[in-house]
């Protein structure tokens, strides 16, 4: 899943980021509200955190913005100030939430959690399903059948790509721009690396195989 980071306080962002990526998040952070608009337009994001107080145009204008052009990703809303008001007023602007700081590391990956489910078009459940393959949304946890199998975050990253959009083939691009990012992605054969990872621990073990290569183009999760 990737996530735009939009927090002028540098040392912030590198906390938040750090805490992010250690969770299996792909970041991209920028530090004024005009980057943040130019990156969303330029980028597909799932989920974007959002600073109210930034420079150039603040966290407010830059989420109304996003919402006048269509642009329906959920946002969480970042304050350093503890007024109803100046909630009030975020959620106006098209927040879907917001987080007062200081705040908890794990109180943030619980608000990014729950909104990733609401903005989900899956059904309401965490749980992602293909034949018997399962992964939990809320709890992280991925089985095949009663077998509870542990992957990496950046395998769990990928996996989830492909379970949100079974039996379309995605190119490594495709899966690369929702499980890096744009610091540390390199377009070598590391989709393919993570791709081998998830064969030996989700097919290998099982006669019916559901990661598919399509040659030429990318992957795909089917029964065919």
């Amino acid at each position: 899943m990737r996530i735009l980071l939009v927090e002028d306080e540098h040392r912030i962002s590198a906390y938040i980021k750090r805490g992010l990526e250690e969770s299996g998040y792909a970041v991209d952070a920028v530090f004024n509200g005009r980057d943040a608009l130019d990156w969303a337009e330029a980028t597909p994001y799932d989920l974007i955190i959002l600073d109210i107080m930034l420079p150039e145009k603040d966290g407010l204008t830059v989420c109304r913005e996003f919402r006048q052009r269509g642009d329906r990703t959920p946002v969480l809303m970042l304050t350093a100030r503890d007024a109803i008001d100046d909630r009030v007023k975020g959620l106006d602007a098209g927040a879907d939430d917001y987080l007062v700081k200081p705040f908890a590391m794990k109180e943030l990956l619980a608000r990014l959690r729950a909104l990733s489910r609401r903005g989900s078009e899956q059904s309401k459940s965490p749980l992602i399903t293909f034949d018997d393959l399962s992964l939990d949304t809320r709890t992280r946890e991925v089985r095949r059948g009663e077998t509870l199998i542990y992957l990496a975050a950046k395998e769990y990253a990928v996996l989830e790509c492909l379970l949100r959009d079974p039996e379309r083939v995605l190119t490594r691009t495709q899966i690369a721009e929702h499980v890096w990012n744009y610091d540390s992605f390199n377009q070598s054969n590391v989709v393919d690396v993570y791709i081998r990872n998830l064969r030996r621990k989700l097919d290998d073990p099982f006669e019916q195989k559901l990661i598919q290569t399509v040659r030429g183009v990318g992957y795909r999760l089917s029964l065919k």
